[in-house]
């Protein structure tokens, strides 16, 4: 298990209770869940966003993009690992993310082998068990 506090972003209900799930699985810390980008988006311009340990969000949500999401995490915490989640894996949307600083992607849909693999490497970088 690894001690760190961990913020999911997705406004599709489904996915984000996997998401929530293997986290919950691999992480003692605090895990924060919004399915709103607004209130997520909101909760980052904060200073209680200076807990979080790593960022797990979808990019194409309605209000917030998880790009806009990203660049505001950037301000905030320059060095916080940050997971992308999307259906479409464009190559716009990978270099905007790449120039943000994203850690990495994940495209939908996913196993949940596959997350739990991408979420122990960069817990790993974070807190090692």
């Amino acid at each position: 298990m690894h001690d760190v506090n961990v913020m999911i972003i997705d406004d599709d209900d489904i996915t984000l209770t996997l998401l929530e799930h293997i986290v919950d699985e691999l992480v003692s810390g605090e895990i924060l869940v919004f399915s709103s980008s607004i209130k997520a988006h909101a909760f980052l311009l904060t200073e209680d966003a200076q807990r979080i340990n790593l960022v797990i969000c979808d990019w194409q949500m309605p209000s917030v993009s998880g790009i806009k999401i990203l660049e505001t995490l950037r301000v905030k915490l320059e060095d916080c690992p940050f997971l992308m989640v999307t259906a479409m894996p464009t190559r716009d949307l990978v270099m905007s993310a790449k120039r943000l600083g994203v850690t990495d992607f994940i495209a939908k849909p996913f196993s949940s082998d596959e997350l739990t693999q991408k979420l122990s490497t960069l817990l790993e970088k974070i807190s090692p068990a």
